[in-house]
C-alpha cells in the first residue's frame, strides 16, 4: 500500500498566495500511484474563522483522483487555549460540517489508520479526554493490525522529553499519554505536519515523520529547528508490519517564503513570531 502524505496547503479564495501550489501536487499525486492521500492539517489559511476558507479548499481536494483523508490544523479548527483562536464549539462544528470527523480510523489490510485531532491536547476538557477514550478504543479493537497514526502537530520538537514548547509541539502531559498507548499498542509510524520542515526520526520503536508543507518555507520568522526546509509530500510504503517513508521535493512547486507576505496572510502571527525570534 502506497500513501501520499500532504500538509499546510494553507488554501483560501481571499488570501490566494498559495493556491497555485496546488496545481502541481494534482499533478504528481496522478503519476505517484498512491491509493489513498492524507492531509495532515492546516487545510486553509483561516477556516477557523472563515467558512469560505474551508469549502474553497475542500473543492481544490476533490480534484485529487484517489481518496483523501484529512485531520484538522491550527488554521482549520483554532488551536490552545490562551491562543488568538482557541478551539471551540462552533469552530469545530463548522470542520465537522464542511469536511467531516476531527479524529477517525480506517483500515486497509493489515494495517489501521488513525487520524488525531492534536490541536484538542492540552485543553484538559471534554473534548480531550472523549478523543483519548476514542483512541484507546481504536487500539483496542484493531485485531491485530499494526497502526499508523497521522496528526497535525508533532509530538517534540528537539527532544521527547522537552518541556511545553507552546505553539510548536503537543503539550507534555498528553504527549506522555500518548507515549504510554502508543508504546502498549506498538505504534509503528506517527506522522505529522505543522512545523514546515521535513524531518525523519524515532522514538521508543515508533517511526516519525514531519511532512513539508506544499505551501511555504519559513525563514527568519521561525527559529531553527531539526530537518531541512523544503515544500513538498511524503510518500510512506506499507508493507508486513513496517513502513518506509520518503520525503519527496514535488515537481513544479514554488517554495513561497511566508516572511515575504506575512503581514498580508498573518498578520497577527507576524508580531508573535517577530517577538519570539528577538
Amino acid at each position: 500500500m502506497k500513501i501520499v502524505q500532504i500538509s499546510d496547503t494553507h488554501f483560501s479564495p481571499s488570501k490566494s498566495h498559495f493556491n497555485d501550489n496546488w496545481d502541481p501536487v494534482v499533478r504528481w499525486i496522478e503519476t505517484a500511484g498512491a491509493d489513498l492521500v492524507v492531509h495532515t492539517g492546516d487545510l486553509t489559511v483561516d477556516g477557523a474563522d472563515q467558512e469560505e476558507d474551508i469549502a474553497f479548499a475542500m473543492d481544490l481536494v476533490r480534484k485529487l483522483p484517489v481518496p483523501v483523508l484529512i485531520v484538522p490544523g491550527n488554521h482549520d479548527v483554532g488551536h490552545l487555549p490562551d491562543s488568538d483562536q482557541p478551539v471551540n464549539a462552533a469552530r469545530l462544528a463548522r470542520w465537522r460540517r464542511l469536511v467531516g470527523p476531527d479524529f477517525w480510523f480506517a483500515d486497509y489490510a493489515d494495517w489501521r489508520l488513525i487520524g488525531l485531532d492534536s490541536l484538542l491536547f492540552g485543553f484538559e476538557d471534554a473534548e480531550e479526554e472523549r478523543q483519548f477514550r476514542w483512541l484507546e478504543e481504536a487500539l483496542k479493537d484493531r485485531d491485530g493490525r499494526r497502526v499508523a497514526i497521522f496528526a497535525h502537530k508533532p509530538l517534540f520538537v528537539d527532544d521527547p522529553a522537552e518541556g511545553d514548547t507552546g505553539y510548536w509541539s503537543v503539550r507534555p502531559k498528553p504527549r506522555q499519554r500518548l507515549y504510554e498507548l502508543m508504546a502498549q499498542n506498538g505504534v509503528v509510524l506517527h506522522a505529522s505536519g505543522h512545523l514546515h520542515w521535513a524531518w525523519q526520526g524515532h522514538h521508543a520503536g515508533t517511526e516519525l515523520v514531519w511532512a513539508p508543507p506544499t505551501s511555504f518555507i519559513i525563514d527568519k520568522l521561525e527559529r531553527e529547528m531539526p530537518g531541512e526546509r523544503l515544500v513538498g509530500a511524503v510518500v510512506h510504503h506499507f508493507g508486513e508490519g513496517r513502513v518506509d517513508s520518503e520525503v519527496v521535493a514535488v515537481p513544479g512547486l514554488k517554495p513561497y517564503v511566508l516572511d515575504h507576505v506575512v503581514e498580508e496572510v498573518y498578520p497577527q502571527a507576524a508580531r508573535k513570531l517577530v517577538g519570539a525570534v528577538q
